[in-house]
């Protein structure tokens, strides 16, 4: 039993050096020194290469290395091979971290105070508590009720936003295109967590930032693919949105001259608001391979017809 992995070959090494301790049952191959290919049972992998059915004919599981999937062309991966998405805890911690301290970046003015730096002007803000402050999450998953449960101690008032009902103690929970429109007029603060489908492709869009309350500001962790970014410069430039705090691209890395890299109501960062740690992952990783050869369901197996 072998499982190929074909990521990042520096963090290939720790997963290396983690399945020869613990796992050492599982023969670890890294691309593209793939060996007899017959051999290969499992794949960990950020992208999928290319004929899959040919290359790896006795490939059982795909692992992506990811906490999303979007990364893969679902329909040209064969449709009884099971795809699953890495839980991994140390991923959801990095969220967290990151949407405290872009929340708090938003709520505490950050963006307004650094430009007064650069301009050497020493000049205090009102202060707004954080309870008058509202926070909307879009995407209630796993993640998503993680980064709520972080905000919740801090006082803000919180909202959420999902395609289907949920329940979340302490946040106030809307549901579906009906009422997206009731849930963007109480985000004072917007952070999107969505997964990245058809369905919500450019939903970051114009129409989007015209129902949010004006001044509103926002933070994009989901995928480049939600945000049209056309249409958050104009919302930037006319006053409706105060800043935006921007982790993904639709481009990444961004070319030298995007406007976003010297626009004063920008945050941007490199895609870190979280990365996948061998350490955290691994212990995920090997109790689905076990899960699988049980004949057990795997944790984060996802739906082909919802993408996720």
């Amino acid at each position: 039993m072998a499982l190929l992995y074909k990521a990042d070959p520096v963090r290939g090494e720790q997963w290396k050096a983690l399945f020869a301790e613990h796992a050492p049952d599982i023969e670890w191959r890294a691309w593209p020194d793939i060996g007899d290919p017959s051999g290969i049972e499992y794949l960990a992998a950020w992208q999928a290469p290319d004929d899959l059915e040919v290359l790896l004919p006795n490939l059982k599981v795909l692992f992506a290395l990811s906490a999303g999937v979007d990364q893969l062309d679902l329909k040209r991966l064969p449709h009884s091979l099971p795809v699953v998405r890495l839980l991994d805890p140390g991923i959801t911690r990095g969220m967290c971290e990151y949407a405290s301290f872009a929340v708090l970046s938003l709520h505490r003015d950050m963006l307004r105070y650094r430009q007064q730096q650069m301009a050497r002007c020493w000049q205090a803000h009102l202060l707004q508590p954080a309870s008058k402050r509202r926070v909307g999450v879009m995407g209630l998953g796993t993640q998503a009720q993680q980064i709520l449960a972080t905000l919740q101690p801090l006082g803000f008032a919180l909202k959420g936003w999902a395609r289907s009902a949920h329940h979340v103690v302490g946040v106030d929970c809307y549901a579906g295109h009906e009422q997206l429109p009731a849930f963007l007029g109480q985000c004072d603060i917007l952070l999107c967590v969505l997964p990245l489908t058809e369905q919500t492709q450019g939903i970051l869009n114009r129409e989007l930032f015209r129902q949010l309350p004006h001044g509103a500001a926002l933070i994009n962790m989901g995928r480049g693919g939600h945000l049209v970014e056309s249409d958050l410069l104009e919302a930037l430039d006319s006053g409706q949105l105060s800043g935006a705090v921007l982790d993904v691209l639709q481009q990444e890395p961004a070319p030298a001259d995007h406007p976003f890299w010297r626009h004063p109501q920008i945050l941007l960062t490199p895609h870190i608001a979280a990365m996948t740690q061998p350490e955290s992952a691994f212990g995920v990783l090997l109790e689905n391979i076990r899960r699988f050869e049980r004949g057990e369901s795997m944790v984060g197996q996802i739906d082909r017809t919802q993408g996720y």
